[in-house]
């Protein structure tokens, strides 16, 4: 049951969807949730006053109760757009996790040493930059390249969230991070756009020239045009976006993540089944081979790497 917010959620918010079905796709042992988010509830975490929306509740014993609905071991708790830089929700969920969840920060320059600390004794292993203008203002660069200094010597990475026709513009700063860059969501490609054109290929190569970037392959329900959708029983999901994800899947096997980006914040035609989104991941990783790295080698290596064989990155 949703709970309510005490915040007036923002018109026409499409609430996550109840009741997934069962993924007809059996996860490998140990997989990872590598990219969803908590949102409030709004009683005990208040949203932050320059938030460009204001979404349900999403708490986190619903997101571990939808982990283990859909199968998997862990999760990688990102922190939401909604709640600014008040970390307190996404750490409190890493807290409760009794160690199966991880944490993505967004941070200030007026963090202090010992908040960043604490932030990462609760189990967060990095910080999120966005620059997606519509969901947040503009932060210098410099100040994000300060805190990626400061975070680099905690062994955390930078997790980078940009849409596609930015990437040329950002180019020169993200080489300049000095940690794991992680890209969100593969740049937000224009799936309508033609694969080999020149706009995917500067993604391909911009992770081909940088041995640090990796990219989650997930939200194709965002990136998808003509669909069909995660929905009444559709099991091959938005395959317009399975040539460029498995493209890169298979062209960066070992930096490659996946997440359900539950509870799917900012969706505006439909809301996916959880169920049959995860019934995406074979058509992009096709063999258990490459669903193994994607789903435990890599973010295993990447969030717990002490518990990793190569964890020494």
């Amino acid at each position: 049951m949703k709970q309510e917010t005490l915040f007036e959620r923002t018109p026409g918010w499409l609430d996550w969807y109840s009741g997934p079905s069962k993924p007809a796709y059996q996860l490998p042992a140990g997989a990872v949730d590598a990219h969803c988010h908590v949102f409030g509830p709004g009683a005990e975490f208040a949203y932050a006053p320059e938030r460009k929306y204001t979404p349900c509740d999403a708490s986190k014993a619903q997101l571990f109760a939808l982990r283990d609905h859909l199968g998997f071991a862990r999760n990688v708790v990102v922190q939401a757009t909604c709640h600014g830089a008040d970390n307190r929700a996404m750490v409190d969920a890493c807290l409760a996790s009794q160690g199966r969840a991880r944490g993505v920060a967004t941070v200030r320059r007026s963090v202090s040493d010992e908040e960043l600390q604490s932030m990462h004794d609760a189990g967060v292993r990095g910080v999120r930059f966005n620059f997606v203008k519509r969901l947040v203002d503009f932060t210098p660069k410099d100040e994000l390249l300060e805190i990626a200094g400061r975070v680099a010597t905690l062994g955390w990475h930078v997790v980078v969230y940009f849409e596609a026709q930015d990437l040329s513009e950002l180019w020169d700063f993200f080489s300049a991070i000095p940690t794991t860059v992680v890209v969100d969501h593969m740049g937000r490609p224009d799936v309508s756009k033609d694969i080999d054109g020149p706009e995917f290929a500067l993604f391909l190569k911009f992770m081909r020239e940088h041995p640090n970037i990796w990219s989650k392959v997930s939200c194709p329900e965002r990136l998808s045009v003509t669909g069909p959708k995660a929905l009444d029983g559709e099991r091959v999901p938005y395959r317009d976006v399975i040539p460029f994800a498995r493209r890169v899947v298979e062209s960066f096997p070992d930096r490659v993540l996946w997440g359900t980006d539950w509870p799917h914040p900012n969706l505006k035609d439909h809301m996916p089944d959880d169920g049959l989104l995860v019934d995406f991941i074979p058509h992009i990783a096709p063999t258990y081979a490459l669903q193994h790295k994607l789903l435990v080698a890599n973010p295993m290596r990447l969030y717990w790497p002490e518990e990793t064989a190569d964890g020494a990155r």
